[in-house]
């Protein structure tokens, strides 16, 4: 397939040149990262074996890499995954904006550019990563501002901010700078939404100044090749939240959205059905003392998954957890 995906626990992973990017979560390695683009997600492991594990994307064919305004990026057969890291300090004398605000605007633009540049237009996943999510400052919740900018930079950008937008999440991670993974390609994603919610990008102004500019899935295709993508995905009906202090409840709710997004996508796959046992998860603890009852409730609905449990803030207050996956298929199964 031209697009693997690889975990393996450990904090240093071995360079093949196949790697287009990936993901180094857990404790900060004490030595230097490797030279392709790496997410940092300095995030607790919960009930894992080993400090840190490295998520890393191989590619086939011939790799290019790059760096653009802060972007480290790589490139291969249409795909392009990239990685930047701002710091909101050097955005605090923006004038009408917070700091937040103006940075997430800008890594943005920065990445719509790139992109531009490079001929890969079509933004298929992101990963996004801020300290403090939760917090009230400047008179508006940090997840609110990171909205705002988000959204501005996507149509000053000319790209729509509903519909055929990438899938994505948003976490707090204590003392990160603003961290942005994304992964892109030449050919446009199939976004999936949730019958049982209303798209994040409908939502009602009680959730903010602006709409949050995501879909709740997507399908997307590398050649040769079917990929499932389902956002970060909470304990939300409608666009409330339910089950607000039961994290079991919670547990299950978000299950049944992950499952509504994969039924989705089945409906729209080129190829065999996705099973939920098939995914690989990341799921985000609000609250490490939780971490037994989510997994105890969550084992009998994924079976033998590949899970990696990991303490971060939700985008809501009240909410307890967030579960993301993905899946690959060969087109040839179908």
């Amino acid at each position: 397939m031209a697009l693997q995906f690889v975990s393996s626990p450990s904090a240093v992973s071995r360079e093949t040149s196949r790697e287009l990017g990936g993901a180094l979560i857990g404790e900060p390695a004490t030595g230097a990262l490797p030279g392709w683009p790496v997410q940092r997600v300095f995030a607790p492991l919960l009930g894992a074996t080993s400090a840190a594990i490295h998520e890393t994307w191989l590619a086939e064919g011939p790799v290019i890499s790059g760096r653009s305004e802060d972007i480290v990026w790589r490139q291969a057969n249409g795909l392009l995954f990239g990685v930047i890291e701002l710091d909101e300090a050097d955005f605090s004398a923006m004038p009408g904006a917070s700091a937040l605000q103006a940075a997430s605007e800008e890594a943005y633009r920065r990445i719509f550019r790139l992109l531009d540049a490079e001929r890969v237009p079509h933004l298929w996943r992101v990963w996004n990563y801020l300290s403090a999510i939760n917090l009230e400052t400047d008179g508006l919740e940090r997840y609110r501002q990171f909205n705002i900018g988000r959204q501005d930079a996507f149509l000053e950008s000319s790209r729509g901010a509903t519909g055929n937008v990438p899938a994505a999440c948003a976490l707090g991670l204590a003392g990160s700078p603003l961290s942005i993974a994304f992964m892109a390609g030449t050919t446009p994603a199939a976004p999936l939404e949730n019958p049982r919610q209303i798209s994040a990008y409908n939502y009602p102004a009680e959730y903010g100044p602006r709409s949050p500019t995501f879909s709740r899935g997507a399908l997307v295709y590398p050649a040769g090749q079917e990929i499932l993508f389902i956002s970060g995905t909470a304990s939300i009906v409608g666009h409330e939240t339910v089950f607000p202090g039961d994290v079991a409840g919670q547990c299950r709710e978000a299950m049944a959205n992950v499952a509504a997004v994969l039924g989705e996508g089945n409906r729209l796959s080129k190829t065999v059905p996705y099973a939920l046992s098939e995914l690989s998860y990341r799921v985000y603890v609000r609250h490490a003392n939780d971490f037994r009852v989510i997994r105890e409730t969550l084992a009998p609905l994924l079976g033998a998954a590949d899970v990696v449990y990991l303490q971060a803030d939700i985008c809501r207050h009240d909410l307890l957890l967030e579960i993301e996956a993905m899946a690959s298929h060969s087109q040839e199964k179908a």
